[in-house]
């Protein structure tokens, strides 16, 4: 007869801290596998790129490390769900799955709604537990902001591995290790997954960057500093919300920066807030969320399309934004905002054009934010003002010194500040002056913005 187990399955909650889930898993009596994931489906779905994974990967190899005194790991399988279960089914006689509830894409939805039945069919309590204040199967949004609050004052879960015995790799069947994933990581720019980098982040956010955050939030290239830089930790669940929000709380007792962590707070809610529209409105994800906007018609135009995505537009703040991201990761909320608004305010470009690529480049990749302020960008929520941004304006603002645009932008280096910001204000003499020809060295407008 099979060994009688429970597994514990992460997937955007890659952490041992303040993970109801886990807590749940360790508190049962039989011994516990933990699993990921790696599913063929996700990794060539249209939203997901090579950084996300690494981000995963290096949060998977920190959850090994913190996992080693227990001398255990986290197996990572390659393979689709139901395939990975079949497989671990025949060597062993699986009993519980615990699993943080997902508010993903519909790819995610459909596999979670046909791993549901092949629990049911083979008799398995598969047991999810509510992610960062999301509710599941709500029907209107009236009492929501009340159990977030109730949700956040709960206390911080520490894992217990005082009552559990583990299921190690020694135990598997070759079949089962003929699924096993390593994943090599390679030196980038961007930020490191893993709860101690988060972590790392955290802390400087609140013993330092902190002071800046009100004031940098909206500048390209502060707010790589002033910001807290925590999105990604919480888009992949190296970090909890709940933990960074009592952590803020209590700081704001003490802290003469009271406003900033007011401001910072709020947003949290507001991350959840979104998530929580995309957790009851899934098909934003494919269309208008007001239906008034379905027969719009925004013809496909692939230049202009092209010419946004190689940050080759001519203008500068938007075409740094989309470089910087590019390499980085990262961009700030007012330039997401911006870029979203140009290719669909500007080049009229319907927002599906935009929305799976931006998605590939935003290492803070999270389905709700995504799609809900994809729509709102776009004007598409028939509630929220059409905020149609002046790439320009935003630049003499936000970067008046042309600090960001020229790191992303090198073609404009030896501009002086003014030309960097509005190149096509050109003279013929600083042309001359400055080896400098639009067109050239730099593209023209790629629309007559009046």
């Amino acid at each position: 007869m099979n060994k009688k187990i429970n597994i514990f399955w992460f997937k955007r909650d890659l952490r041992l801290e303040d993970n109801e889930a886990l807590s749940a898993a360790l508190n049962s009596k039989l011994p516990l596998l933990l699993i990921y994931i790696y599913e063929p489906s996700l990794n060539n779905d249209t939203h997901y790129s090579p950084r996300h994974w690494r981000f995963i990967f290096e949060s998977i190899s920190d959850l090994d490390i913190q996992l080693k005194p227990q001398n255990t790991e986290v197996v990572i399988l390659h393979s689709e769900v139901l395939d990975a279960f079949q497989i671990l089914q025949k060597q062993f006689s699986i009993q519980q799955i615990f699993s943080t509830e997902e508010t993903g894409l519909k790819i995610t939805f459909d596999r979670d709604l046909a791993f549901a039945e092949y629990c049911r069919k083979n008799k398995i309590d598969w047991q999810e537990f509510q992610n960062n204040g999301v509710v599941r199967g709500l029907s209107n949004r009236d009492t929501w902001r009340k159990c977030w609050y109730g949700y956040m004052a709960k206390p911080i879960v520490s894992p217990d591995f005082l009552k559990v015995t583990f299921i190690n790799c020694q135990e598997f069947s070759n079949e089962i290790k003929d699924l096993a994933f390593q994943f090599s990581s390679i030196e980038h720019k961007m930020q490191k997954g893993g709860r101690t980098a988060g972590k790392t982040w955290e802390d400087s956010f609140f013993e330092e960057r902190i002071e800046f955050y009100s004031a940098y939030i909206s500048k390209p290239e502060l707010s790589r500093y002033g910001c807290s830089r925590l999105s990604p930790y919480f888009a992949w669940g190296c970090i909890s919300i709940r933990e960074v929000y009592q952590r803020a709380i209590k700081l704001k007792k003490e802290s003469v920066y009271k406003k900033q962590l007011t401001a910072f707070m709020s947003r949290l809610r507001w991350q959840a807030h979104f998530i929580q529209k995309f957790e009851m409105e899934p098909r934003i994800e494919f269309e208008a969320f007001n239906k008034g906007y379905l027969n719009l018609q925004q013809p496909a135009n692939d230049s202009f399309i092209e010419s946004w995505k190689t940050g080759k537009t001519g203008f500068p703040l938007v075409d740094a934004s989309i470089r910087s991201v590019i390499e980085t990761g990262y961009l700030n909320f007012r330039m997401r905002s911006m870029t979203v608004s140009f290719l669909v305010h500007h080049l009229f470009q319907h927002y599906t054009t935009g929305a799976t690529w931006l998605a590939r480049q935003f290492l803070d990749f999270e389905p709700g934010i995504h799609y809900a302020q994809f729509q709102m960008q776009a004007g598409f929520t028939g509630t929220n003002t059409i905020r149609i941004y002046n790439p320009t304006k935003n630049a003499t603002d936000h970067d008046p010194e042309a600090v960001f645009i020229k790191k992303y932008v090198p073609e404009l280096k030896n501009l002086p500040n003014n030309l960097a910001i509005e190149p096509w204000l050109i003279t013929p003499m600083e042309e001359e002056m400055y080896s400098f020809k639009i067109g050239k060295n730099y593209p023209k407008l790629i629309i007559d913005m009046k």
